[in-house]
């Protein structure tokens, strides 16, 4: 099999197309550099950002002499155009992958527009595909008007059809091309089964593009938020949504695996799977824009799982409760940073904070949308009994600490939350429910947090019984209502957690010196969604002049498409899987919050 090699980019380069079951990655010279098919948690077909020779790609690019390039979506979609300047030319390449309400297919495909603006322009386009994570074997046909590589082991065949003639070269597809000013070319790749022969390109030419654009309008335009930051908070919201599975209503963590957190280091996890406690987090910022469809979805899919199995913390997209962590031994990282991992061992972790944040969910979907039924609230109190039971026991903690099992103050803080909002379900209802007991045991877990997570030397609430450090995930007190924001002892922790874990807007998780602590080698980045909580935070305390610099400030390290990372590096380059939803509803919820105060503000005069 021929290897071509090809240059890392850096994690920003990128911009994100999707349809609901599964994305691609597009860097801003043209290259599909990452991409898992049919679905999100499938092998990679795909992977050049992990393995500049053997990972796989799909380039469209002109031959222009010392071009520069510039990547946008239309106004209210997940379509990209990438855009290629020269002296002697340019260029617009149009991305998307189809989704449409008028046209049914089971189909997962790419649509690549290219288009000569000015000039006479020659491009050429390369499908390098490497199935199995670059370990399955494939066999390649050249047809009549398009080219099939069958992948028999992984059930999967691609086929790539043109409206410019295409070749085959030591098993990869290639087409070489000349369009003058105003030309178009259209080159479709789609994943398939064996059996199926996929659409006529006349479909993807003349009705695909529409149909798309249609369907992204329609959708960011039932949102019912009106007000600042309307554009970012967008944005935002259609990066969920293309993480989100649009067959079982679950949410992936990030589309991508193995990109590092810390650069040559070991901290390269694979996200693409369902975190209750991250899922959780992004129907809320589902429900504060209005998006109910999505919210239910996911319900359902809670639903139906706990109906058979026990909650636990990471699921696959389809519910499957069983993930295993692998190594791929043959790739060489993301500028070398190893091992890169498939599969998740913190599947076989316990964190008890999971219900809290599930609970809470629930809680604004019964309050702001649709009542929750009595079968749905048996569920509830089964979730509700394991917090009563747990809630004393150290467990691995939000940040999947994998070294220790500690007391930690963001889990206590959720079971906290897990009764807090079940009680007001159950009141609100008028559900049946053992009602002193519940209210002795979320008074209990409030007194322990109050009290026993306090330390009085340091002046704030610490990462965990016995902690000497603070946390980022202390941020959540007032953000739960927990703790009013203008309580002396919150105003204090705020101040010890910008002074231990804040460079300017960008925020720290936690530091605890040395690699003992979590067993993981290598300095960690600065957290993107630590710093929307820090801004958010800051809004309710009455800091709201603070907060809107800080969070222009933050903004503005998102790459040039609004899209972030899970970190922030030395030098301001993304790290970690990409993009991270968790980041994005971070961001949303900042945004959402800024403009109540805002708001309050006019009103006040």
């Amino acid at each position: 099999m021929n290897h071509i090699k090809r240059p890392f980019q850096p994690i920003e380069n990128y911009g994100i197309i999707g349809n609901l079951r599964t994305v691609a990655l597009v860097s801003l010279d043209g290259s599909i550099d990452f991409m898992c098919a049919p679905k999100f948690d499938s092998p990679s077909v795909f992977a050049t950002m992990l393995d500049r020779q053997k990972g796989g790609f799909c380039a469209l690019e002109p031959e222009l002499e010392d071009f520069t390039t510039k990547q946008l979506y239309f106004p209210g979609t997940a379509i990209l155009l990438t855009r290629f300047f020269a002296d002697t030319g340019i260029a617009e390449l149009t991305d998307f992958m189809p989704i449409s309400t008028e046209h049914n297919s089971s189909t997962s495909a790419i649509v690549r527009q290219i288009k000569t603006i000015r000039g006479s322009i020659k491009f050429k386009f390369s499908c390098v595909p490497r199935f199995g994570y670059s370990e399955s074997n494939y066999e390649v046909t050249n047809q009549k008007d398009h080219v099939i590589f069958d992948c028999p082991k992984e059930d999967l065949k691609i086929k790539v059809s043109a409206d410019v003639p295409l070749t085959i070269r030591k098993q990869n597809g290639y087409a070489e091309f000349m369009l003058e000013e105003s030309e178009t070319a259209t080159i479709v790749l789609e994943f398939l089964k064996p059996n199926e022969e996929g659409e006529q390109l006349s479909y993807y030419i003349d009705k695909a593009y529409h149909e798309t654009k249609d369907f992204w309008v329609k959708w960011i335009n039932k949102t019912s938020y009106k007000g600042h930051y309307s554009e970012l908070i967008r944005r935002s919201a259609i990066t969920l949504k293309l993480l989100t599975s649009a067959e079982c209503g679950s949410v992936v963590a990030a589309p991508t695996f193995g990109l590092p957190e810390t650069l040559g280091g070991n901290r390269n996890w694979d996200y693409r799977f369902t975190w209750i406690r991250d899922a959780a987090f992004t129907m809320y910022a589902f429900l504060s824009l209005g998006y109910y469809d999505e919210a239910t979805a996911f319900i359902d899919w809670i639903f139906n799982l706990c109906q058979k199995i026990d909650l636990q913390l990471i699921y696959q997209i389809d519910g499957n409760p069983h993930i295993e962590e692998q190594e791929l031994k043959h790739f060489e990282g993301y500028r070398k940073s190893k091992p890169v991992r498939i599969g998740n061992a913190a599947a076989n972790q316990v964190q008890i904070d999971i219900y809290g944040e599930l609970i809470d969910t629930i809680y604004i979907y019964n309050k702001s949308y649709k009542p929750i039924t009595y079968q749905f609230w048996t569920i509830i109190e089964k979730q509700i009994a394991q917090v009563i039971k747990n809630w004393k026991n150290p467990d691995h903690g939000i940040w999947e600490i994998r070294n220790a099992e500690k007391e930690f103050l963001h889990t206590r803080l959720m079971c906290w939350v897990a009764m807090d909002r079940a009680i007001k379900i159950a009141d609100d209802r008028s559900f049946p429910y053992p009602e002193q007991e519940w209210h002795e045991i979320r008074s209990e877990i409030y007194k322990d947090i109050y009290h026993n997570f306090w330390n009085e030397k340091l002046g704030a609430w610490v990462q965990y019984k016995g902690a000497e450090q603070v946390d980022a995930s202390a941020l959540l007190m007032p953000l739960t209502h927990f703790i009013s924001p203008l309580e002396p002892r919150w105003l204090s922790t705020m101040k010890v957690i910008e002074k231990e874990l804040l460079l300017d807007v960008l925020v720290y998780r936690y530091k605890n010196g040395d690699d003992s602590f979590d067993g993981l080698d290598g300095e960690e980045g600065t957290f993107n969604m630590c710093s929307f909580w820090f801004i958010e935070s800051l809004a309710k305390s009455g800091e709201l002049d603070k907060a809107v610099e800080y969070f222009e400030k933050m903004i503005s390290y998102s790459n040039h498409l609004l899209l972030f990372s899970e970190e922030l590096g030395r030098k301001g380059e993304h790290l970690g899987n990409f993009p991270q939803a968790f980041t994005h509803l971070a961001l949303i919820s900042a945004a959402v919050e800024l403009n109540k105060q805002l708001n309050r503000q006019v009103v006040k005069g």
